[in-house]
């Protein structure tokens, strides 16, 4: 049966999308180091190869800003010429639609991963175009009782298929991986992963403990956001930093000994 469901959903690739279109009424107008901060993402992305498609992104604890990064590293890879899907899986405490405040023309309901999963709305049904150019969105729908369930449902695999043959990049907006099992679900569907940090509020035992979760999922682990750093420039606190996890990174940047900042 699950078989069966999942050529079914295949299927749909032979169908046209259909014209459905949001509305993102609140854009943020970054400065110009937040903006260079993700060209600088956008590019290391670039260089991670050819077969990274789909890219997950997960943090620590909730409120790090793991959404507001995927949302601008989506529309980064739009405005750099790739067609991009933007896929919000926090199928328990989504805030993508609320934050940027978005809207259809005919005040229909949003379908979302959630509708799909649970076999209420087709494929095609949940992809929307935006009034970002060559930006789509996948909503998570309305909260689900049992997402993990959902997101470990062969329906989920062939979502995943689907988006990849249409996009030239899959960015996936996951919940915490050190609050909730769920973006070890997603990951093993991903080409890689990125693991977003808050400056001064995660220990590196945490840290480690969430990239080995990533790792024992057979993801790889392309890089690590920093967020919130303090640039020592007036006025500019919530920034973004950008590299690409090193063993040496966490040791020197945390003490082991009492999983502190130093």
């Amino acid at each position: 049966m699950a078989d069966k469901k999942k050529n079914a959903a295949i299927e749909v690739q032979a169908k046209e999308m259909p014209d459905k279109t949001v509305t993102i009424e609140i854009l943020d107008k970054l400065d110009y180091f937040t903006r260079e901060a993700f060209n600088s993402l956008r590019t290391n992305l670039r260089f991670s190869g050819a077969d990274i498609v789909s890219v997950m992104i997960t943090s620590c604890q909730p409120n790090e800003g793991k959404s507001s990064v995927s949302f601008e590293l989506a529309r980064s890879l739009a405005e750099d010429g790739k067609r991009v899907v933007l896929v919000d899986m926090d199928l328990r405490k989504s805030v993508l639609v609320g934050k940027r405040q978005i809207t259809t023309a005919d005040k229909k309901e949003l379908k979302g991963v959630s509708h799909y999963l649970s076999g209420q709305a087709d494929l095609t049904d949940i992809v929307y175009h935006t009034n970002v150019e060559r930006l789509d969105v996948v909503f998570s729908g309305p909260t689900a009782p049992n997402p993990t369930e959902l997101i470990g449902s062969a329906l989920f695999e062939s979502m995943m298929q689907y988006l990849r043959e249409q996009y030239d990049m899959v960015v996936v907006d996951t919940p915490p991986l050190g609050t909730v099992v769920d973006a070890a679900l997603v990951a093993p569907h991903c080409d890689g992963a990125i693991m977003l940090i808050q400056s001064n509020t995660v220990s590196y035992r945490f840290a480690q403990n969430v990239i080995r979760q990533i790792e024992a999922t057979g993801c790889k682990l392309l890089g690590v956001v920093l967020n919130k750093v303090e640039t020592g420039r007036p006025g500019y606190y919530k920034g973004y930093g950008y590299g690409y996890y090193r063993k040496s990174y966490y040791k020197g940047y945390y003490s082991k000994d009492n999983g502190e900042k130093k």
